[in-house]
């Protein structure tokens, strides 16, 4: 794993489905309205029937995400609460397995989907979300509000694509396996995309400097499927394979303890935060090495992983005033690695080519032309309360600047975070980040996580040079 595949991708026929469709869950039981247009000329056959169309309409599993729903639980809860909520995504992962197998199946007979699939997991949620009340009882005193009507999932359509044409959730391979995603319709030619002309601008005051830190392109493949952040002390948290840069102790085992004493691929010592994004794959019907491992081929992610050309990390200012040290070993997620089902409120999917880097897409990938890389950039939330390194979600101790450049109420302005990840892969729709199954390797749902574990000196000389407006490595 971990070389940078040049090999030429299969070239798939171009298909558009035009498609609208409804769904109506409730009980285990499911009714879908849907009218099916194919796109293309020549098409031989009858035109599919509705069962056919019912079956390329249900794409997912879509469950409330429980997690987002716990702002607040207390510290000693919160290892076994995170245990829980991890459990809770494997549910959805064996689901969703459970759904796929049996897909064309729910379209002929919607009852199987509520005694088959839906139903088991409502079980399994109910008692995972009952142990995380407890939890959170045995030491606040009182169990948190509405944990019962988290316990019920659906499935849906990929409303954006209207379906598939592979009867499975996703697209054949180039070589006659079917995958869970991506669809042609998640490109676009980032050509046809209307350049950003709204971008903020410094004002008065504004910390101008940056400071870059190099630590490689992963170059030495180190992967692993967990995540420190929001599945600790879970192997396999994730669902899906991660790249790593920096710290190389980082595994879902790792405390603030092993950080501080893991080696570290950044080149300034001083460095060694952690930095990881999931991996990003051709999907040219090439098998990788985890292809029978957890967070690979077992959970929907195939293809060959691409290491990255270039990698930057840099760290930047506020555009209204002076930036102070964030704090060691605070935690940070941006993105949102279930926005297929979530919804877009904490998605930060950017996507790009080399040349056409004012024109940015959220919620698709880019088809880049012959001589243009893909470009996948996160600018993370640089704004912290000023407490927490963490919090229950993973979300609520840090934010966003507001539209004018200032941090919410009671946060302070921290160095933010950039990050810019190249590659080199063939022109055309042949490639996708890893996600968990039920999200189906949409675009949107491509996501960043940070641990800093600058030393103090460091740390101090990041904060300087950016208030001083200094360019420093």
């Amino acid at each position: 794993m971990g070389r940078t595949s040049r090999k030429k991708r299969s070239t798939a026929a171009n298909r558009a489905i035009a498609a609208s469709a409804a769904l109506i869950l409730g009980g285990g039981g499911l009714v879908a309205v849907n009218v099916h247009a194919s796109a293309g000329e020549g098409a031989s056959g009858p035109p599919p029937g509705p069962f056919q169309d019912a079956a390329r309409q249900l794409s997912t599993i879509d469950c409330p995400d429980a997690g987002l729903a716990l702002p607040d639980v207390p510290d000693r809860a919160r290892p076994e609460v995170d245990r829980e909520l991890a459990a809770m995504d494997t549910q959805i992962t064996d689901a969703y397995r459970q759904f796929a197998d049996r897909r064309e199946r729910i379209a002929r007979d919607p009852d199987l989907a509520g005694n088959a699939v839906l139903g088991p997991l409502r079980a399994k949620r109910t008692a995972s979300l009952d142990r995380i009340g407890t939890a959170v009882e045995r030491v606040a005193g009182n169990r948190p509000q509405g944990l019962d009507g988290l316990a019920g999932c659906g499935l849906r359509a990929d409303d954006q694509n209207g379906g598939d044409d592979d009867g499975a959730g996703g697209t054949d391979d180039g070589q006659g396996r079917v995958g869970n995603g991506p669809e042609a319709a998640d490109f676009v030619d980032i050509r046809s995309v209307r350049p950003d002309t709204d971008r903020p601008r410094n004002r008065r005051g504004a910390s101008r400097g940056t400071f870059t830190t190099d630590c490689g392109r992963n170059e030495n493949g180190k992967f692993n499927p967990d995540n420190v952040i929001a599945a600790p002390g879970v192997s396999n948290g994730a669902h899906h394979m991660h790249d790593y840069v920096g710290n190389q102790a980082t595994d879902a085992f790792a405390g603030d303890d092993d950080l501080a004493g893991g080696e570290t691929t950044c080149r300034n010592q001083g460095d060694r935060s952690t930095y990881y994004w999931p991996v990003l794959r051709l999907q040219n019907g090439q098998d990788e090495d985890d292809v029978d491992a957890d967070g690979g081929g077992r959970d929907g992610n195939a293809g060959e992983i691409q290491t990255p050309s270039q990698v930057t990390l840099r760290f930047v200012g506020s555009p209204v005033g002076k930036v102070t040290a964030m704090p060691r070993f605070l935690r940070i997620i941006t993105g949102d690695a279930k926005s297929f089902t979530n919804g877009d409120a904490n998605a930060n999917a950017s996507w790009s080519c080399t040349g056409f880097e004012d024109r940015q897409l959220a919620d698709k990938y880019p088809i880049c032309p012959e001589g243009s890389k893909v470009v996948r950039s996160f600018a993370f939330q640089s704004c912290w309360d000023g407490r927490n390194t963490d919090s229950a979600n993973h979300r609520t101790h840090v934010a966003f600047a507001r539209e004018d450049g200032r941090c919410p109420d009671g946060f302070r302005a921290v160095p933010q975070l950039v990050q810019r990840i190249v590659y080199d892969v063939p022109p055309g729709p042949g490639f996708a980040v890893d996600s968990f199954p039920e999200q189906l390797h949409k675009p949107g749902t491509d996501h960043g996580d940070f641990i800093n574990v600058f030393d103090d000196k460091l740390m101090k000389k990041v904060v300087s040079c950016i208030n001083g407006g200094r360019r420093c490595r």
